[in-house]
């Protein structure tokens, strides 16, 4: 099994979510690959946990079609064409931006104070991407974007897109942290709240759709010339 930088867990109330988590993680980054074996007793040794929450994980992840168990063995993650990964982003630009563009527009106090917690994840998410934590940066995008469709009101919306997030692959993300441009791409979080508290709707879309585009441009390592503005689904390769 190759070298992973999953950090360790220490004691959790939850460790098979917190583990699924990490291992959601390693997958989008690209740190763990299709076609590498990966065992239970590893992982757990590099988590710092018993191998029971992680084949527990593991299962969770098999029933997400994320990875394929091997029996007595492990896991080997599942491999995505690059068509589809251009169909998750097309759909992710087809859910995300109009329920975006729906929160800012229905914006009201509660809503407004609801949107105002997510600055801090916002703040986070910039600290994070300048340490070049790139499987932590994933976790708290993923809670920051869910959070804020969850406003919309509509919960299976929201585990439509957690499903497509997690089988989303952002391998460019290491470039990114070493050329210093993933912190500037994390502070696009913080503007999405201003434009979502402003009601700001056509703001608000037109940030999510070049958001998303990043998903199959720079930050999936993916140069095609396909974008979201021009029908497909790769998207402004170069706004990362």
């Amino acid at each position: 099994m190759s070298e992973l930088s999953l950090r360790h867990l220490g004691p959790r109330r939850n460790l098979r979510q917190e583990v699924a988590h990490a291992l959601r993680g390693a997958l989008i980054t690209g740190e763990m690959r299709p076609g590498v074996l990966y065992s239970a007793p590893a992982l757990a040794e590099k988590f710092g946990v018993s191998a029971t929450p992680v084949r527990e994980a593991m299962l969770d992840l098999a029933n997400e079609k994320l990875v394929t168990i091997v029996r007595n063995k492990g896991f080997r993650v599942n491999e995505l064409s690059d068509r589809d990964l251009d169909e998750i982003a097309s759909l992710r630009a087809l859910i995300e931006i109009p329920a975006t563009a729906e929160v800012a527009r229905a914006i009201n106090e509660p809503t407004r104070a609801a949107v105002e917690e997510l600055r801090p994840v916002a703040k986070e998410l910039v600290r994070i991407a300048e340490a070049g934590d790139l499987i932590r940066y994933v976790e708290v995008d993923r809670r920051f974007h869910l959070t804020l469709l969850a406003l919309a009101g509509n919960r299976h919306l929201v585990e439509v897109v957690a499903n497509l997030r997690a089988r989303s692959r952002l391998y460019g993300l290491q470039e990114l942290a070493e050329r210093g441009e993933l912190g500037r791409s994390a502070a696009e979080h913080e503007q999405l709240v201003d434009l979502v508290v402003a009601g700001d709707t056509a703001g608000a879309a037109d940030l999510m759709r070049r958001h998303i585009g990043h998903v199959r441009g720079t930050w999936a390592g993916y140069h095609g010339p396909r974008s979201l503005d021009s029908g497909g689904p790769s998207g402004h390769a170069n706004d990362a």
